[in-house]
């Protein structure tokens, strides 16, 4: 297995190129976005091309901005409709999802999270928000 690390989160630069489906990757959370789950740092084990389910985490790549392209970001898949993904994050005061920017395209699924790795293990359905 060929591990790759990628950022992902509200802030940083990455992008994913040239990943074949199914590969397997390390992506490094950056960003406020989805704590309390995921807290900027954390490690996670990602398989990319593969098809997210609601509730899973995914890594994702947002529409461009005001001022250019988005790094990629996780964020937790709600639903699919007509329009693609919808995608939201953990925490309301921080970073973009969906309803800022509508649905997200099949094609801009990256990857979808199967477990953090570190600071504490835990399997992708474990990582799970409190209610709000």
């Amino acid at each position: 297995m060929r591990n790759a690390t990628k950022n992902a989160g509200h802030s940083g630069n990455s992008t994913v190129t040239g990943v074949r489906p199914g590969r397997f990757g390390i992506v490094v959370v950056r960003g406020r976005s989805m704590s309390p789950v995921l807290k900027d740092g954390d490690r996670l084990l990602a398989r990319y091309g593969a098809a997210p389910r609601p509730g899973s985490l995914a890594v994702v790549r947002l529409p461009d901005g005001p001022s250019g392209p988005r790094p990629l970001s996780v964020k937790r898949v709600v639903h699919r409709d007509a329009d693609g993904w919808w995608v939201e994050r953990d925490n309301p005061a921080e970073g973009i999802d969906s309803w800022h920017v509508g649905a997200i395209a099949d094609e801009d699924v990256v990857a979808v999270v199967l477990a953090r790795l570190w600071p504490s293990p835990r399997p992708a359905g474990l990582l799970v928000p409190p209610p709000r």
